[in-house]
């Protein structure tokens, strides 16, 4: 796409206080001459827009560095810095006939923004779960994930699994969002430029009731003009809550009365379930409701 429609559009998105603007997947094209470095002409003018309307604009291209080429999302801060960068892991078949061939990269990237924790995948990354476990690890609470496609309940797999926010930008053109349960907040396409704006409350937190409905009923109890269970999601024994009213952080209250959110449930559990593999014990407060000689015994009867 020239460049003079991509400033057109977000210049107009800025100016409407978007808070990220996230673009398609290679915007201005991955061909001979796409080609451009942090300083190209792409990001100088992306970054003039962040500076003028003060927000993060999430900038893919088709990035030089020295001698290797890389499917690279710029992120852009408020000040129109250049906040990180995320270098596709897994390029696409055809990008290894292009001339030079892209290279894949090697890290992921997740950027703690004036929000949240933001991170990053491309395209055919949504292939493959280690990006998006790495994703998790690094505690994103939002992934923008630039495409040349829509990709779908593929996508919807990684939300329900890592309970984070996942926003595309793709080429289709459309814009899909998904919560931190799964489920499809929002899906619009056009037939030229789609421009698809979500509002997302990142203060939202999804629990397990395992260890947590005693709480859970003394907080809505005491608390009931602040917070609210959103969800209750019987079959997977999971409950989302939100904060009622500005000003209220319903994570930071549901903290204070002691529940635990659910990835860092299954985090523990999976931690708890490796030294029981290595007949190797922690503290007890690692093992709720457990005593040492209960797990002692445990060890014995599996044959440790």
């Amino acid at each position: 796409m020239p460049l003079e429609r991509i400033v057109k559009h977000v210049d107009e998105e800025g100016a409407r206080g978007a808070d990220v603007i996230a673009l398609p997947e290679t915007c201005r094209g991955q061909d001979a001459s796409s080609e451009e470095t942090l300083n190209g002409p792409t990001v100088t003018a992306m970054a003039a827009l962040a500076a003028k309307h003060r927000t993060y604009i999430a900038v893919p291209i088709d990035r030089r560095d020295q001698q290797r080429r890389l499917n690279t999302v710029v992120l852009l801060d408020r000040a129109g810095h250049v906040a990180c960068h995320y270098d596709k892991v897994f390029p696409y078949w055809s990008e290894y006939t292009v001339a030079p061939p892209v290279s894949p990269g090697d890290a992921t990237e997740v950027f703690h923004a004036d929000f949240g924790r933001m991170g990053f995948a491309t395209c055919f990354d949504v292939n493959f779960p280690e990006v998006w476990k790495r994703l998790s690890e690094q505690k994103a609470e939002l992934v923008i994930w630039p495409s040349a496609y829509s990709a779908g309940i593929s996508l919807q797999a990684h939300a329900i699994n890592y309970h984070y926010y996942i926003v595309t930008a793709s080429a289709t053109p459309d814009c899909i969002a998904y919560d931190i349960t799964g489920e499809r907040i929002a899906y619009e396409s056009a037939k030229d430029i789609n421009v698809s704006r979500v509002t997302l409350d990142l203060d939202r937190g999804i629990y397990h009731q395992n260890f947590n409905l005693d709480k859970l009923a003394k907080l809505l109890k005491e608390r009931d003009q602040d917070v609210a269970q959103e969800k209750w999601m019987g079959l997977e024994q999971w409950f989302v809550l939100k904060a009622k009213r500005p000003g209220v952080s319903a994570r930071a209250l549901a903290q204070q009365y002691g529940l635990e959110e659910l990835p860092h449930y299954l985090e523990r559990s999976r931690a708890a379930i490796d030294h029981l593999r290595g007949w190797e014990f922690s503290a007890m407060t690692d093992f709720p409701d457990k005593t040492a000689g209960e797990l002692q015994a445990f060890a014995s009867k599996r044959g440790a």
